[in-house]
């Protein structure tokens, strides 16, 4: 490392105070220590979720004066004492919840990066090896920020219970970045995908994408009818369920159905219907309550799309200077794809 890069630029949050508690230091480049690795980040990806951690409306606490950002890919240039699983110059990811590394989620492992402990809205991050994955070689830096958060809540959500076959039917809600790539690989997978949105042009990049059938949910607003007029009256095998209203995904699940609920506690559920426990238990579907991934799931995703050659989909690069335009943008809506921050 240079005499010009001893010192680095982070941000840092005060929760509760929105974009204005967003500020940019500059500060000395920290060293690793026992089981620890230095990473130059090279690009960061931005969601909701970003906005909500600002806010101070999210669900895990937030440590006043934290480094934000819990999706981070770059360049290890330095290793602590005793690390094995990584060496100088390794292209990695940081996992969002660097102590979850398999199994099921824990308390033990609640720990998030960007909200808990500092994220990755830095320059340079020191990580625990653990919470480290190797990034595919194919895939660019800016691509490759874009899997930690959306793509790992995807896999996870598309391989929990039992096992996805070609031929089911997969049901996604909305075109946010889980739902996206939830698509892409059940496509890959050999699934018959039916998502809903809220535009044309909107529609007509999920069938680009490889989506079968695509429901506008603003002229169709109960379009649980239309998952079912579409297969035949069965409905959808597996739903991803990023935006809810919960009770319409009951009202689409096939009998024995299997339905991960993801992020709901961002939709509010508008026009909420109480859940009919006789339409739960007559449909026979399975809720599942998906909580991003674990080191396992993201080792596991990217060997699924380095084999299919899957390619996130971007909507916008910021550079580093530019997270608060990155974040008003997110604010401001109708993107399509991850919010990518470059920093080279």
């Amino acid at each position: 490392m240079s005499a010009e890069s001893t010192r680095m630029r982070n941000y840092r949050l005060e929760p509760g105070r929105g974009l204005d508690g967003l500020t940019l230091q500059r500060r000395e480049v920290p060293s690793p220590d026992r089981g620890q690795v230095l990473v130059r980040i090279h690009a960061n990806a931005l969601g909701y979720r970003d906005l909500l951690v600002l806010a101070g409306n999210y669900p895990l606490p937030i440590t006043p004066g934290i480094v934000p950002g819990c999706e981070g890919v770059g360049e290890v240039v330095k290793v602590g004492a005793d690390v094995t699983r990584f060496a100088t110059g390794d292209r990695v990811a940081a996992t969002v919840f660097p102590r979850w590394v398999d199994g099921p989620f824990r308390r033990d492992a609640a720990a998030q990066l960007g909200t808990m402990i500092d994220g990755v809205l830095t320059e340079y991050a020191v990580l625990e090896e653990q919470g480290l994955v190797r990034i595919p070689e194919y895939l660019s830096y800016q691509e490759a920020a874009a899997l930690p958060l959306a793509a790992v809540t995807a896999w996870h959500a598309l391989t929990a219970g039992a096992p996805l076959r070609p031929g089911q039917t997969v049901l996604t809600l909305g075109s946010g970045s889980v739902s996206l790539f939830s698509a892409q690989l059940a496509v890959a997978a050999g699934a018959r995908v039916i998502a809903t949105t809220s535009s044309d042009v909107k529609a007509d990049r999920l069938r680009k994408l490889g989506v079968d059938e695509v429901i506008d949910y603003r002229r169709t607003p109960d379009w649980y009818t239309a998952v079912r007029e579409a297969t035949g009256g069965a409905g959808a095998d597996r739903i991803i369920d990023s935006a809810g209203p919960l009770w319409k995904s009951i009202r689409a699940a096939a009998l024995g159905g299997e339905i991960a609920v993801i992020g709901y506690w961002l939709s509010g559920d508008e026009g909420a219907e109480p859940i009919d426990p006789e339409l739960l238990f007559n449909t026979g579907a399975v809720l599942r309550r998906i909580a991003t991934g674990s080191r396992a799931h993201f080792e596991a995703l990217t060997q699924a799309i380095t084999y299919h050659r899957l390619r996130p989909v971007i909507d916008r690069v910021f550079t580093f200077d530019q997270v608060p335009d990155a974040l008003s943008y997110i604010e401001s809506g109708g993107g399509f794809g991850k919010v990518v921050i470059s920093h080279d």
